[in-house]
């Protein structure tokens, strides 16, 4: 079941770079935005993360980490965040750790691909609890970014 509204938000590990892991928890303190996406390169995903990577500016001066999650190698998420020039981390969930915690695992996608993250947003207040959550039906869709945004701002 994805993780709704108001609950506090599961803890996981996270691969930050291929020698750094983090868990969820450890970003406690300030507002967090969770972007789950299926595949580091695909075209929506690309266009998903050079879109915040361009916007990230607003993110951070509103004191709020970004988090771009995706169950590729940290190898891959390392070159797929310089290809998108983003300053914040892509982490891999290699283990598929966070996306089963959230409840955002697709078993399928496409033609068999198996056990990717879905389109999924959430937004983290600083005491780690859920105040925005969005889960794409499609992965072909952009997630709502003003209303990521909007989240965001309300914790202000």
């Amino acid at each position: 079941m994805t993780i709704q509204t108001g609950q506090v938000a599961p803890d996981a590990t996270l691969f930050m770079s291929p020698k750094e892991t983090a868990q969820i928890s450890d970003f406690r303190g300030r507002p967090v935005v969770l972007l789950f996406f299926p595949l580091a390169f695909s075209s929506v995903c690309t266009q998903e993360m050079c879109t915040m990577a361009e916007d990230y500016s607003v993110y951070s001066g509103l004191g709020a980490e970004v988090i771009g999650i995706s169950v590729d190698s940290p190898y891959v998420n390392e070159k797929f965040a310089e290809a998108c020039n983003a300053t914040f981390p892509i982490a891999s969930d290699f283990n598929r750790e966070a996306s089963r915690a959230f409840g955002v695992l697709r078993s399928t996608l496409g033609i068999g691909l198996r056990d990717v993250s879905e389109r999924a947003a959430f937004v983290l207040d600083r005491d780690g609890r859920v105040v925005y959550a969005w889960v794409g039906e499609n992965p072909g869709v952009m997630p709502p970014f003003e209303e990521i945004r909007a989240a965001v701002e309300r914790l202000q």
